[in-house]
């Protein structure tokens, strides 16, 4: 016989608590590696986790390092400076990581450095 879950553990609530455990996991693993973002990956965790468990959602946001800028992003969508700066360089470093390895033609080069642009420039207007 199959174990049952409780009542208040429907199909939904569990794959935003995977979802959540992922991105804080993957968000996690950013803070150690300089091309993978942390924050982004933060702030769809403290969204998970406001659908799937209360408790890890008040955990997160309480937590003394990782806290600060979710608060700050629910608050009044603002990016702090130092993660700005950070943001822009992964994606300069990620660009010439592109143009290092694989020598794109121009047409792939120009998209993804629009596209790049883009981010920043959205990044940038963020309230710090």
């Amino acid at each position: 016989m199959r174990p049952q879950l409780p009542a208040r553990w429907t199909p939904a609530r569990l794959a935003y608590l995977t979802l959540g455990l992922l991105a804080l996991a993957l968000g996690l693993v950013g803070a150690l590696l300089p091309l993978l973002p942390t924050t982004p990956f933060l702030i769809l965790a403290a969204f998970a986790f406001a659908r799937s468990s209360p408790r890890l959602e008040a955990w997160l946001l309480a937590h003394p390092q990782l806290g600060p800028p979710l608060v700050a992003w629910r608050t009044r969508r603002a990016i702090p400076r130092p993660a700005k700066v950070a943001a822009t360089l992964g994606m300069a470093a990620g660009y010439a990581v592109l143009w290092g390895w694989r020598s794109p033609g121009l047409p792939l080069a120009a998209g993804v450095g629009l596209i790049l642009v883009l981010v920043a420039v959205w990044i940038w207007s963020r309230p710090d």
